[in-house]
């Protein structure tokens, strides 16, 4: 039901309850008041929400603004193939190949020796090979 069916619904019931013209029209336009205070409560919440959302765009612009290289981020393009976690310091450290084959690295966080034994699916015993040995 409709807003104008509404109303025209109150104002038959103000009929047949026997209110005058003077008291129908008393009711129609506190029903209006009420109405356009509500209109006018949403018009102020959608400023708001306007303001709010133009903060919002701001305050992602700053706090993204170093990581716009991260647009253009490609996996495939990336020299890291593993993730390793270091065990004394829980650091994320992310390997090369050629640190792998080093067989070992010092964790940059907190200085822990981390060795390496990865052995190849194919062969068994090499790292990173084309061919069985």
């Amino acid at each position: 039901m409709t807003v104008s069916e509404k109303v025209a619904y109150i104002k038959g019931l103000a009929e047949n309850a026997g209110f005058t013209d003077d008291a129908k029209d008393k009711v129609l336009k506190a029903i209006i008041d009420v109405l356009e205070d509500i209109a006018d409560s949403i018009g102020e919440i959608n400023e708001q929400l306007d303001a709010v959302d133009e903060d919002l765009a701001t305050l992602e612009e700053d706090f993204y603004e170093d990581d716009e290289d991260y647009d253009d981020y490609d996996e495939d393009d990336d020299d890291f193939c593993y993730e390793v976690e270091c065990p004394a310091c829980h650091d994320v450290i992310y390997l090369d190949d050629e640190m792998i084959d080093e067989g070992g690295i010092k964790c940059p966080n907190c200085g822990q020796e981390l060795e390496f034994d990865i052995s190849c699916d194919e062969c068994g015993g090499c790292s990173g090979c084309d061919e069985e040995e």
